[in-house]
């Protein structure tokens, strides 16, 4: 009797567990294997459950599939408008920290490849399409947005097309992400190594120096060099 007492908080503790596993065990498969060539059953093996037990907590592929993209993306982008509301700084630190924050909990990690999922597969199923534009793009569109145009009002930024500059904000790291789960991860000759927190660096040092604001006299001596 003591030792299944003993055992209750263990069993409890691995229940809770539970839902975080099969997440994790279906962003590995979805990102090997891809949305449509991913089974139900792989899912629940590699989490070490059965596939009822898979389904009390996501009653379809489809729900597992959004669970992992709220999870690894949809969370992150809800803490991004949450900084960008609170924050004190400028806003060029701003979109520093919010764009590095990306690389940290997406980029340099296995939730990278969700991107190439979406852009290889999401077309055959237009649930998810839609799914993806509500939860994902059009969200990531507002916060770089809000964050611009803190920039603009405060008078730091320029005052530039905001839709557009958060497109040209976000597209290199999308391409970091597709970079480190195609290309990146082959073994090529003849390309030049490409360092992603450098890049992120770079393109960080470019975009701000362009939205900046600029006193009348560097303007005309950066236009005659």
């Amino acid at each position: 009797m003591e030792a299944r007492a003993e055992d209750h908080p263990t069993r409890q503790r691995r229940k809770e567990a539970r839902p975080q596993e099969l997440l994790d065990a279906a962003l590995e498969l979805f990102v090997e294997k891809g949305f449509a060539a991913t089974r139900a059953e792989e899912v629940a093996q590699r989490a070490g459950v059965s596939k009822g037990t898979l389904y009390l907590y996501y009653p379809s592929k489809e729900e597992l599939f959004k669970a992992v993209v709220r999870q690894n993306l949809g969370s992150l982008i809800a803490e991004g408008k949450e900084a960008v509301a609170q924050s004190q700084g400028s806003s060029s630190d701003l979109l520093v920290k919010l764009m590095h924050t990306w690389w940290e909990r997406v980029g340099n990690t296995p939730a990278a490849g969700i991107h190439k999922v979406i852009l290889a597969e999401v077309r055959n199923f237009p649930e998810l399409a839609q799914f993806y534009a509500d939860e994902i793009i059009v969200p990531a569109d507002e916060l770089f947005c809000s964050a611009v145009q803190r920039g603009i009002t405060r008078g730091e930024f320029r005052d530039l097309p905001l839709h557009e500059t958060a497109q040209a904000l976000m597209a290199p790291m999308i391409f970091l992400a597709l970079h480190q789960h195609s290309v990146g991860a082959c073994p090529v000759q003849g390309c030049v190594a490409l360092d992603p927190e450098r890049m992120l660096h770079t393109h960080l040092d470019l975009v701000l120096r362009g939205l900046e604001t600029r006193p009348a006299h560097t303007r005309d001596t950066e236009a005659k060099e």
